[in-house]
């Protein structure tokens, strides 16, 4: 494995398979795609099969997290506000697009990836506020580092922790943060009625049925995306194959994608089929062959334990940084 500090050696790939067209049909389509069956399945689909529509709205919102994730990445145009404008309507109900943008990006700098406090998602937290932790917290924490854990409990542990660093971020008088907020807002005051009176669906059971499904599958990607690794580059994971994927938008090819961030998310398998061998070598071996197989090994048992191994020890006084939102 490469040493931290040495140059990356990326794998060299086509110029064509780097660079987006003007016109990226194949996430115009899927903008369709979700939108049309969330629509479809709520209008059409609740009347005659409720459960079947609940279950088709949480794959809707599972599928806008992961359009929204492209878009903040520069896609479908080079229209920044156009691209925001396609997952304005907050299906997922639970996160401002805007606050989870600027963490994204910052969470897009490998050399601080895993660190509690200046990566905003990691799942590791500082070995000093562990210790302080009560028992039923930690209890809770270590469940959800169990795959299982995280698909059931773990939305609700990540919308609590973000909804609650946000509304920190509000009283501290981080207009970027409000306003967020209040542009997410003003998205739910269209959603939450049409949901509840013009689709006939009680906002709780949207709540806990397509918020919480979309929540969990989206979990199923994100378990052990990274790890703690003294190398950044074996800090992200390649998982090879799954029916999930295009769901994902291929980023369970997630160390691809974090070296090439702008390359669409239809050309990730392509830039990775292209190099395999290169890509694992260059991530230290990080690779699953299926979500499955991570399935198997973890469902109930924990990946590795809640506080972070290496870094944020003891405390240091080190405030939580400032975000950023440059592009990524």
């Amino acid at each position: 494995m490469s040493g931290a500090n040495e140059p990356q050696r990326l794998p060299v790939l086509p110029r064509d398979m780097l660079l987006p067209p003007r016109f990226e049909t194949p996430t115009w389509g899927l903008v369709v795609l979700c939108y049309g069956g969330w629509l479809l399945a709520g209008f059409w689909l609740w009347p005659a099969q409720p459960w079947l529509a609940l279950i088709v709205m949480g794959v809707a919102v599972a599928l806008q997290s992961s359009l929204a994730h492209e878009v903040l990445h520069g896609h479908p145009t080079r229209n920044a506000g156009l691209n925001e404008a396609l997952v304005w309507l907050p299906i997922g109900i639970f996160y401002a697009y805007r606050s989870y943008k600027l963490t994204h990006l910052q969470h897009h700098n490998d050399e601080r990836l895993t660190d509690p406090y200046d990566d905003p998602e990691s799942y590791y937290v500082a070995l000093f506020t562990w210790t302080r932790m009560p028992g039923l917290l930690r209890l809770v924490l270590r469940v959800n580092n169990t795959l299982l854990g995280r698909v059931v409990l773990g939305p609700w542990v990540a919308v609590f922790g973000f909804t609650l660093a946000e509304a920190r971020r509000i009283l501290a008088g981080d207009a970027r943060t409000r306003n967020a907020w209040a542009h997410h807002l003003a998205g739910l005051a269209v959603v939450l009625p049409l949901v509840q009176f013009g689709m006939g669906i009680p906002v709780w059971l949207y709540l806990l049925g397509p918020g919480w499904i979309g929540l969990g599958l989206i979990a199923i990607r994100s378990y052990c995306e990274h790890q703690w690794a003294e190398d950044p580059n074996g800090r992200t994971i390649i998982v090879e194959r799954s029916l999930l994927a295009p769901l994902f938008l291929f980023n369970n090819l997630h160390f691809v994608h974090h070296k090439l961030p702008r390359v669409p998310w239809y050309r990730l398998p392509r830039a990775y089929n292209a190099a395999r061998d290169d890509w694992q070598r260059l991530n230290g071996g990080y690779v699953f062959p299926s979500y499955y197989s991570i399935l198997r090994a973890y469902a109930w048992r924990m990946k590795e334990d809640t506080p972070h191994p290496a870094w944020r020890r003891e405390e240091t006084g080190s405030a939580e940084p400032a975000r950023d939102d440059r592009d990524a």
